[in-house]
């Protein structure tokens, strides 16, 4: 098969081991992040098989209508960048694997390690040393403060095994069933949405981005923290009312952030407004970007291509795009 891998901006999966399960198959990687339809149209008119990592790039109706080769996309976890339904009505099979019970640890611990350099202001201070001062700020210890989990889901539960270990209480908000999960657990259960917000330390962000929880945490939420507060968001930037969170640092309220995913990605040439702000802390989304991260991912995403060739597609999420005829025509 043809097969295109889009947005591998460091060249690395061609590194990974498991891209040997791809011998035999005609791959192209592409390491530049387009989104421009005429580009991609151009570069993927002739691919059968489609690679993406994780939401990079968009795929919607007018590219895909240009792309009469496409058979498979092939990826791992949830698929909002992906038209789900164009797919279908074109007789592209999308297979995804949502890998139940599985936490990214990765994930996990890029957001502790985000705690931990926010409350001690570990960025800033080496940034400083480095331009010749020394000790420029007073930092937080971990042990005794209140930590804020929004999502108690796989990653949220790591998190709180995490806070326990430090020594750190464990508040957690969300859906009813993620509220007894959490007491089950031995933590608390946050008397409202208000009192969480305003009762935490530090308040991380656990959910998947879905029409329900976009702009979940509002202005208010943020002006109900404490001025020496800590908000972390590994998740998606999505989850926080657009332009809320730079506008509540600059107030005060919290009074740090540490941050690792954005409106629109990849952020270059310094362009977003949290960049400007020194009680912000920003990463490059690299939650899931370790190697032993990606290894099991394109294991996954690999195999689902395997499958597919052979006639068997696995983890198929749109199962009527096999009763199409480019589909069963080829088979």
């Amino acid at each position: 098969m043809r097969i295109a891998i889009l947005d591998d901006y460091r060249d690395t999966v061609r590194t990974l081991s498991v891209f040997r399960k791809l011998a035999g198959h005609d791959v192209q990687v592409f390491t530049d992040h387009v989104q421009d339809r005429d580009v991609l149209g151009r570069r993927l008119a002739d691919v059968e098989a489609l690679v993406l990592i994780r939401e990079r790039t968009q795929i919607r109706a007018p590219l895909l209508e240009r792309l009469p080769k496409l058979r498979l996309i092939s990826q791992r976890s949830v698929y909002p960048h992906i038209d789900v339904a164009a797919c279908t009505a074109l007789g592209i099979v999308v297979s995804s694997d949502m890998h139940p019970g599985t936490p990214s640890y990765s994930t996990a611990e890029l957001t502790w390690a985000l705690v931990l350099a926010g409350l001690r202001d570990i960025p800033q201070q080496v940034a400083a040393l480095r331009a010749g001062e020394w000790q420029i700020a007073v930092g937080s210890t971990a042990r005794g403060k209140t930590v804020g989990i929004f999502g108690y889901g796989r990653i949220g539960s790591v998190i709180a095994g995490y806070a326990r270990a430090f020594g750190m209480p464990v508040q957690v908000w969300g859906r009813e069933a993620s509220r007894q999960k959490a007491q089950a657990d031995g933590h608390v259960a946050a008397a409202s949405k208000e009192a969480f917000f305003a009762e935490c330390d530090v308040v991380t962000l656990h959910m998947r981005l879905v029409d329900a929880t976009r702009g979940i945490v509002t202005a208010a939420d943020l002006a109900r923290m404490k001025p020496d507060a800590l908000f972390v968001n590994t998740s998606r930037a999505g989850l926080v009312e657009p332009g809320a969170l730079a506008a509540a640092l600059r107030a005060g309220r919290p009074g740090k952030a540490a941050v690792d995913v954005y409106e629109h990605e990849p952020v270059l040439g310094g362009a977003h407004p949290l960049l400007s702000l020194d009680n912000a802390i920003c990463t490059p989304h690299l939650g899931y970007v370790t190697r032993d991260e990606w290894e099991v991912q394109f294991a996954d995403i690999f195999d689902q291509i395997l499958a597919f060739a052979a006639g068997k597609p696995i983890n198929v999420v749109n199962p009527d795009a096999m009763k199409h005829p480019r589909f069963t025509h080829r088979q």
